[in-house]
């Protein structure tokens, strides 16, 4: 992997796309060294570029002859500098280029101001072609594995969902015969998703067996490296947990971290009790028959308490370590509460308590980033100069701008944080005044209520249209849910319990990866 080539080859392909002539490159301040780095100036003049500017120059020249590639970050600012430029354009067709997304209201402003038509195209965040072509080869994979040819929703205010639902119908309609398979009475449901939609729940702790696992140890091909456990013995310094052969692991996979401990002890006293029966005298043949016959199961039931114990006991040194019970608290707080002044209060406690580690404290300021973005009385500016004083990393602390960037409100399609729809804000009304039982688990994650709306039939149309004229008339029974850029466990659990809550319908969850805080933060860099 080249990331240098990457940029190089995205540079090169906005200035092919311009077409033959002379062309102004218009940059920022990061693009112009992005450029820097990538390029030459002798190699980008032989691609007919002949002039650099900045967006924010005031000093530059009218001149209708060069075409303008503007390669810039989706900011305020840039957005701004370049409604101005297009209210008067000194160029005489622009083809703009964002290096991240952009929301659709900054999309229908700079339309507005391109009263003189100079606008050729726009390009925000997109996909690269190769993870395009390979999200579509999984999606049809499994389709062809589950023998279904589904009708297709995808959220609208992502134009990466659009992509993707068209990539996968244009190869189902190009291979319709592999996909003819006999028809349901309800037609099985693709509904493609955006994880900039919902930013927020790969950022918080989580309590069930699997989702911790993942969370503080990593879950890769359902291995776990725990090698750098103290204290770790040779042959569980690399454990398997999976569902298919370890049937503890099955059964324990959603049940919170409480019940695990009861059920990891209940799981020592079982294997207790069968210890001794296995070294008694062998006397008889038939005594011999019946060790032999019980030995391989013996032997299992140990290193599946071995492997078990260990996991745990790890985890629950973590949790200790880190404070995580502590910190979750605020991060569900966060997540599923509007007390601003309480918010600001707990997440500064933390930050100022030395045991808080650094992953954790940037995790807590990036949700008060998300929850209160636009609150009048925001503190952030005071909780980013606090995370410089812990020590925490320059680039630790940039994911905080990065994560507004990727899935703050102007990006979102949804009422992520606070709701507008009628029936959501007497939802949470009631939702408050049942209280929670737990408060490590108040939050649920937008998909949820996407699901639900989805299986009562009012996911609607304008938010969530479907590929093609055809729309389902009923209920639909066959779900399959893909998030671009990324799933979660908690996620996962959301469709577990409405698969066991819901008769009649089947949901199965996928996404271009699994995240953990660490992966998502990599997404988002």
């Amino acid at each position: 992997m080249n990331v240098t080539l990457a940029v190089k080859q995205y540079i090169s392909k906005m200035i092919e796309n311009s077409g033959p002539g002379m062309k102004v490159l218009l940059m920022d301040k990061e693009t112009t060294s992005i450029v820097s780095v990538v390029y030459t100036q002798s190699e980008i003049l032989q691609k007919e570029v002949y002039l650099f500017e900045r967006i924010d120059s005031q000093s530059r020249d009218s001149m209708k002859h060069l075409k303008a590639i503007c390669f810039l970050r989706p900011t305020k600012e840039n957005v701004q500098h370049l409604i101005q430029e297009l209210r008067r354009p000194k160029y005489s067709v622009y083809f703009i280029y964002f290096s991240n997304v952009i929301s659709k209201s900054e999309i229908k402003a700079l339309a507005e101001a391109d009263e003189q038509e100079v606008v050729a195209e726009i390009q925000g965040r997109t996909w690269e072609p190769s993870m395009l072509s390979r999200c579509t080869q999984g999606l049809t994979s499994v389709l062809l594995a589950l023998k279904k040819c589904p009708m297709i929703r995808y959220q609208l205010s992502s134009d990466m969902a659009k992509r993707l639902a068209e990539s996968v119908k244009q190869i189902i309609t190009k291979e319709y015969e592999l996909f003819d398979f006999r028809k349901t009475e309800v037609p099985p449901l693709l509904l493609i998703l955006d994880r900039s939609d919902d930013a927020i729940t790969p950022l918080l702790n989580q309590w069930t067996y699997q989702a911790m696992v993942h969370e503080l140890l990593g879950l890769n091909n359902n291995r776990i490296d725990l090698s750098r456990v103290p204290g770790i013995s040779k042959d569980l310094r690399e454990v398997v947990l999976s569902a298919e052969n370890d049937e503890f692991y099955a059964n324990n996979l959603y049940l919170n971290f409480g019940e695990i401990g009861t059920n990891i002890k209940n799981l020592m006293e079982d294997f207790q009790k069968k210890k001794p029966k296995e070294q008694q005298k062998l006397e008889s043949i038939s005594d011999m028959k019946a060790f032999v016959d019980n030995y391989p199961q013996f032997k299992k039931m140990s290193g599946t308490v071995s492997k078990h114990v260990t996991v745990v006991g790890e985890l629950s040194r973590l949790v200790s370590e880190r404070q995580l019970m502590e910190v979750s608290e605020v991060e569900q707080e966060l997540a599923c509460q509007n007390d601003h002044s309480n918010a600001q209060q707990n997440v500064r406690r933390l930050l100022q308590n030395p045991r808080v580690s650094e992953l954790d404290a940037v995790r807590l300021v990036m949700l008060y980033a998300l929850r209160y973005e636009r609150h009048s009385s925001s503190i952030l500016p005071s909780l980013m100069e606090e995370l410089s004083r812990k020590g925490v990393s320059e680039r630790y602390r940039r994911m905080v701008q990065s994560v507004v960037e990727y899935g703050g409100k102007r990006i979102r399609g949804s009422d992520l944080i606070t709701p507008t729809d009628a029936v959501a804000i007497t939802k949470q009304f009631f939702k408050g005044l049942k209280g929670v039982e737990n408060v490590y688990t108040q939050h649920q994650p937008l998909l949820h209520d996407t699901l639900d709306q989805l299986i009562k039939g009012r996911l609607k149309d304008s938010q969530f249209p479907y590929l093609g004229a055809s729309s389902l008339r009923d209920r639909p029974q066959d779900i399959m849910v893909f998030l671009i850029g990324g799933a979660t466990y908690e996620e996962a659990l959301t469709v577990y319990n409405l698969n066991r809550n819901t008769p009649g319908v089947r949901i199965v969850l996928g996404g271009s990866a699994i995240h953990n805080t660490k992966r998502y933060q990599r997404l988002i860099l």
